[in-house]
């Protein structure tokens, strides 16, 4: 297969999949390395494909909610967990974190996650790395880009992360 032909391929498959397709299932099914659809997908992403990269594998956009909105929390490491699902538990996709560092100005990190499964992965992920989570660079204070339905929506989950003590104040 030629490199065009499994760059559709990769789309394709991202496309049609009711669940994110990591990169090593690529490669199995492609009979390259896992290296190779990690390139892929960069250059795929260069040449304007909406490609996110999550922690159970590779997704293309296609939320059901419509808007965004931004949220700024803190809390301690500890208590993420709880965030994200106090997020979920309300419907919403937490599409992204970031903070701003004094160095490096905005980093940030896409989450996409829409479910305690996802929440779940996304956790132990972090915890059998030697990872920090981005908030731990700036006292806990972060920011999150969640997806919702709509204004009414939003204001769910802002309140129940009111109520939990996770908005900054």
């Amino acid at each position: 297969m030629d490199t065009d032909s499994r760059r559709k391929h990769i789309l394709n498959t991202i496309n049609n999949s009711p669940a994110p397709t990591s990169a090593t299932t690529l490669a199995k099914s492609l009979g390259v390395s896992r290296q190779i659809i990690v390139g892929d997908v960069a250059l795929l992403r260069a040449a304007g494909h909406d490609i996110i990269a999550t922690a159970r594998g590779y997704i293309l956009p296609n939320f059901k909610e419509t808007n965004q909105y931004k949220i700024v929390c803190q809390h301690t490491p500890e208590e993420t967990k709880s965030e994200l699902y106090t997020i979920v538990d309300q419907g919403a996709t937490v599409l992204n974190v970031y903070v701003e560092h004094e160095v490096y100005g905005e980093i940030s990190g896409s989450l996409n996650l829409s479910t305690r499964k996802d929440v779940d992965i996304f956790i132990e992920r972090v915890a059998n790395s030697e990872v920090k989570l981005l908030s731990e660079l700036t006292t806990g204070i972060h920011t999150h880009t969640i997806a919702c339905t709509d204004k009414n929506h939003f204001d769910r989950v802002y309140n129940a992360l009111h109520t939990v003590g996770y908005i900054l104040k």
